[in-house]
C-alpha cells in the first residue's frame, strides 16, 4: 500500500510538472490537421530545395533532435515532419502502418505546399517508410537520403495485429519515474558530441518524459514485423538517386549492413553508400559530413555512382 500511495503521489506530482512545462515553454513548429490526427512539422525556412528530415523509432523530439544537421544544411528549405507520437504531434492516431504514415507524411507536404520534387532523408525506422513512399509518389521525390536507415529483411514476417494493452514503458513515463531517470542522470540519455545548446538538451529531456512510450509509438512497434513484410521484394525506382549513410560502429555490424545496402540499391541507377563513424544517431556526431556529401550528391549529376569511403 505504501508502494501504490507513493505511485500515485509521483503520478499527480509528474502530471502537475507536465501541465506548467507545457504552458510555460513554447512550442516549435506548425500543426498541420491530416487524416490520422495532427501532425507538427519544423521548418527551417531556407529558401533552396525541400528536404524532408524523418525520424527514428521514438525519437521524443524530432524538431530537436535534428537540429545539428538542420542547422548545417542551411539555405535549404528543411522540414522535420513530427508522425503521431513524436515530438508535439498527436501522441495517438491511425494504425502505424507504412500505408498510413505514407499517406499522412504526403498530406501534410501537401498542406504546406511543399515545393516539388522534395528529398526525403530519414533516420532508422524511417527507411521503411521511405521506401514505401517513394514508390507510392515517385513523382514527387527528387532523391533519398538514409540515415542508418532501416533495411526490411527478407525473412521477416507477419505476426498478429497489435491490440491496445498495458504499456510498462507508458506507466513508467506517467508515473515520473522517466523524469527522475532525466533528472538524476542526464547524461544517460542525452545525444552525443557537443552540437546542442543546452536549451535544446533541456527541452529534449522535457520531452522524453512527457512522450516516452506513448500509444502511437507502441503501436508503431509492434507493426515492425508487419511493416517490413509489406516491403518484401520492393526496392527503390531505378531513377530516383539514393544516398545511404551507414553508421561503421563494428566491422561485423558495418559489413553487414554495407551487403544489405548494396543489395537493396543494387538496381538504382545511382546511389553511393557513405560509412561514416559513429553510432546509430549519425546526424548527433557527424551532421557536418553529412551535410557536406548530401550537398555534394544533390549538385552531382548523371552516371551510375557505387562509391564508399
Amino acid at each position: 500500500m505504501v508502494i501504490v500511495g507513493l505511485l500515485l503521489v509521483s503520478t499527480a506530482v509528474n502530471a502537475a510538472m507536465e501541465r506548467a512545462e507545457k504552458s510555460g515553454i513554447p512550442a516549435y513548429g506548425e500543426r498541420i490537421p491530416v487524416g490520422g490526427g495532427v501532425l507538427n512539422v519544423y521548418r527551417s525556412g531556407g529558401e533552396g530545395q525541400p528536404i524532408v528530415l524523418l525520424s527514428g523509432l521514438g525519437t521524443p523530439a524530432p524538431g530537436l533532435d535534428f537540429a545539428p544537421l538542420v542547422r548545417e544544411l542551411g539555405g535549404f528549405d528543411v522540414l522535420v515532419v513530427e508522425g503521431l507520437g513524436y515530438g508535439y504531434s498527436d501522441m495517438n492516431g491511425s494504425p502505424r502502418s507504412n500505408e498510413n504514415i505514407s499517406t499522412e507524411l504526403h498530406d501534410v507536404l501537401a498542406r504546406l505546399q511543399v515545393r516539388q520534387p522534395y528529398v526525403l532523408a530519414g533516420h532508422s525506422i524511417a527507411g521503411f517508410y521511405m521506401l514505401d513512399y517513394a514508390n507510392r509518389y515517385r513523382a514527387e521525390v527528387s532523391a533519398v537520403v538514409g540515415i542508418d536507415a532501416t533495411i526490411p529483411k527478407p525473412g521477416d514476417g507477419q505476426v498478429p495485429e497489435p491490440e491496445p494493452g498495458f504499456s510498462v514503458e507508458r506507466a513508467l513515463a506517467v508515473t515520473g519515474i522517466v523524469r527522475a531517470v532525466t533528472f538524476v542522470a542526464p547524461g544517460l540519455l542525452d545525444p552525443d558530441g557537443e552540437a546542442y545548446t543546452e536549451d535544446e538538451l533541456h527541452r529534449m529531456r522535457l520531452m522524453m518524459s512527457w512522450n516516452f512510450g506513448n500509444p502511437a509509438v507502441a503501436d508503431e512497434t509492434a507493426r515492425i514485423a508487419n511493416n517490413a513484410a509489406a516491403l518484401r521484394g520492393v526496392t527503390y525506382p531505378d531513377d530516383l538517386p539514393v544516398l545511404a549513410f551507414i553508421a561503421d560502429e563494428e566491422p561485423d555490424s558495418t559489413a553487414t549492413k554495407l551487403s544489405s545496402a548494396e543489395n537493396l540499391l543494387a538496381n538504382v541507377d545511382r546511389h553511393k553508400i557513405v560509412p561514416l563513424q559513429g553510432h546509430h544517431y549519425l546526424h548527433w556526431t557527424q551532421s557536418r559530413r553529412m551535410a557536406e556529401e548530401i550537398r555534394a550528391f544533390l549538385a552531382s549529376g548523371g552516371g551510375k555512382i557505387a562509391w564508399r569511403s
